[in-house]
């Protein structure tokens, strides 16, 4: 059956469904398949304890069957968006009001609209792009354009630091606005690398933005003020020309597919907009389950006291194995900054990353190869083929088999 332009671009291969196919095949596969590859929080038991009581008080007073048996609004449920706009304004006294917070079913679907509404096809002939100032960038970003050749991506800069670790920062003598591009997005911390923009880089990109009339979008679905799995000390950063991205997926709720954009009143219409068209009302489980959370601030106490800790523990762990097992030193690991993530560098490996990926799943052990992350990126770079993505939140005993895996093909390859 022959499809549309359309059908063709979404029905084709893409990362982001391979990444979604193997992540659904560890879940079903039990302990014979090692995920590190997905982006599947961890079960933090805390967390679990708190959101099945939350579930339950709801179920008792009959709220759960109410959300579940009416529809929210295009912006979504306002009970949630009112006690957004008064947590941000207590904590940060951003002036929000409901008009500049909407919902979405997931981030995935927020950036879908975003990249929409201000990248592709313009009137008279023009066309615009989103820019990355700092690839590698999220994976699901790539094939999130209606349009082609819709993104493009400007390299790192490479700090080589002590201890086996490197770190990328934007390279502002690079980065070029012309007048083909209509937003500049960057995620913090960054997936896949655990990289966060610097304060110092926000303002600069900010800047940059408003001098060249075009909005920054920050995706902010694992950093402050929730799930807050971010290990440096950041200013959290809006105003009027920013689209600041949240979820709750990483709080322990992927599943809610609730995500959060807070931005100008015009960006929240247009996108309430798309959103009754397309979806009719983002789903209102998620925002019902955390509601009291939000309001009392406990919210930010289990982001603050549970789960980052626990992310930040996680992390320096598989650090060490990683370190302790991989002999070659052509091996570096991203400075671990936030996320869930270690981005694994490996330079001059002798396969492509993809390569490694096919060997290592063949073997029961699914991580990400690193050349999907570099949407946009249009010159040839050989790094590009010699990074993965890890994900070190599973089980202790998971991330431990995974790694000596992964170590016996690394160090097998550099022999």
């Amino acid at each position: 059956m022959p499809y549309s332009i359309f059908g063709n671009k979404f029905t084709q291969h893409s990362g982001i469904t391979e990444l979604m196919d193997d992540l659904n095949a560890g879940v079903q596969g039990g302990d014979d398949i090692l995920m590190l590859g997905g982006g599947n929080p961890a079960s933090i038991p805390e967390i679990q304890t708190r959101l099945t009581e939350l579930m339950q008080e709801l179920l008792d007073e009959g709220n759960l069957v109410n959300t579940l048996s009416n529809y929210d609004g295009p912006q979504g449920k306002n009970s949630f968006i009112d006690a957004l706009a008064t947590l941000f304004n207590d904590l940060y006294d951003w002036d929000l009001s409901a008009k500049n917070i909407m919902l979405t079913n997931g981030s995935q679907n927020a950036f879908f609209y975003l990249f929409n509404l201000l990248g592709g096809n313009f009137s008279e002939g023009k066309k615009k792009k989103i820019l990355f100032p700092l690839a590698p960038e999220y994976i699901g970003y790539a094939d999130a354009s209606v349009s082609e050749d819709a993104f493009v991506a400007v390299r790192p800069k490479i700090s080589e630091l002590e201890n086996g670790l490197f770190k990328y920062n934007v390279d502002f003598d690079a980065l070029e606005i012309g007048s083909d591009i209509g937003a500049m997005c960057v995620s913090r911390p960054t997936n896949p690398t655990g990289n966060v923009l610097t304060d110092e880089e926000i303002i600069h990109l900010d800047q940059l933005a408003k001098e060249n009339n075009i909005p920054l979008i920050i995706d902010n679905a694992y950093g402050t003020p929730f799930p807050n799995i971010i290990f440096e000390q950041v200013t959290p950063f809006w105003n009027n020309n920013t689209i600041l991205c949240l979820s709750l997926s990483k709080f322990g709720l992927p599943g809610a597919r609730c995500g959060i954009v807070i931005a100008n009143p015009a960006i929240i219409k247009a996108m309430s907009n798309l959103s009754g068209i397309m979806a009719l009302s983002p789903g209102g489980i998620g925002p019902e389950i955390a509601l009291p959370l939000v309001k009392t601030k406990e919210i930010l106490t289990l982001s603050d006291e549970v789960i980052k800790p626990f992310y930040y523990k996680k992390s320096q762990q598989a650090i060490t194995l990683l370190q302790q097992q991989i002999s070659t030193p052509n091996f570096k690991i991203h400075k671990a900054e936030g996320a869930l993530f270690l981005w694994l560098w490996f330079k001059d490996l002798p396969i492509s990353s993809n390569e490694l990926y096919k060997r290592l799943k063949a073997k029961g052990l699914l991580i990400v190869s690193g050349h999907y992350f570099f949407p946009g990126l249009e010159q040839q770079w050989q790094h590009t083929q010699e990074c993965i993505r890890v994900n070190y939140a599973q089980d202790d005993e998971v991330v431990k088999r995974g790694i000596a895996i992964l170590a016996a093909e690394i160090n097998a390859l550099y022999k």
